[in-house]
């Protein structure tokens, strides 16, 4: 057997056994019989390929998303919406506009939670949909580590200069994702008048998903701008701090 190999699942599975309680670095090692230099060269590369989150020196590690992806666990997911639930009912209330929690799947905008508004006129968003079109998609699509990103764009191709007006090749793409980058934000406007705002949120110091708020042209003023993106940054960084602790 490869011992490395060996070890590395060792490791796996007694995280696993912590049911998402963070595991010490000097438990880790101390459980799987490795010296400390070794233990953190295996666990560096298990975070590396997103097996592992890292959620502080002091906590230690708990299970990545690609564990969980690895058997189609809907578990993470399940941990995201009850970290994101009541701050996003919280946000719609406060702005009465629907507020959605997006992931990728299967190189689709997925939506993992929506709280609807109770306006008459109100923006209906599908389960599922291709990522360009999407604030949601196109944020994650930006936050993505580097050759994800460029195989999922090989998958999926450039978007038509309808979706995404400007955008007519992989240098204009790059350039528009390293512009959503800095600014942590994006802002759509479809042929439809609908108006759709993604920001990310962070677990472990990764993008695991975006929260949004779509709503009619009409209501997006300029009176009403600012107070929406405040508040869709604010309650970010309150599922930003609640995912970290």
């Amino acid at each position: 057997m490869i011992q490395v190999v060996v070890r590395a699942l060792e490791l796996l599975e007694y995280v696993a056994k912590k049911d998402n309680e963070p595991t010490t670095l000097t438990e880790l090692a101390a459980a799987t019989g490795l010296n400390q230099p070794t233990c953190a060269n295996i666990v560096k590369t298990l975070v590396e390929k997103k097996y592992l989150d890292h959620v502080g020196r002091r906590k230690g590690y708990r299970l990545g998303i690609m564990a969980y992806q690895l058997t189609d666990n809907v578990a993470y997911n399940e941990h995201l919406v009850l970290a994101a639930k009541d701050y996003m009912e919280h946000l719609t209330a406060q702005l009465n506009e629907t507020s959605l929690l997006g992931i990728l799947r299967n190189n689709r905008r997925f939506l993992l939670h929506i709280v609807n508004s109770d306006q008459d006129l109100q923006v209906r968003s599908r389960t599922e949909s291709d990522i360009y079109p999407t604030a949601t998609g196109r944020i994650l699509l930006a936050f993505l580590p580097e050759k994800e990103r460029d195989a999922l764009i090989e998958a999926i191709g450039l978007p038509t200069a309808t979706v995404w007006p400007g955008i007519e090749t992989r240098e204009q793409l790059g350039q528009a994702l390293a512009v959503i980058r800095g600014e942590e934000l994006v802002i759509t406007r479809s042929l439809k008048h609908i108006v759709g705002i993604a920001v990310p949120i962070r677990r472990g110091g990764e993008v695991v998903a975006s929260l949004s708020v779509f709503l009619p042209e009409s209501r997006y003023t300029a009176a009403r701008r600012p107070v929406i993106l405040q508040a869709v940054r604010e309650t970010a960084g309150q599922i930003n701090r609640r995912l970290a602790s």
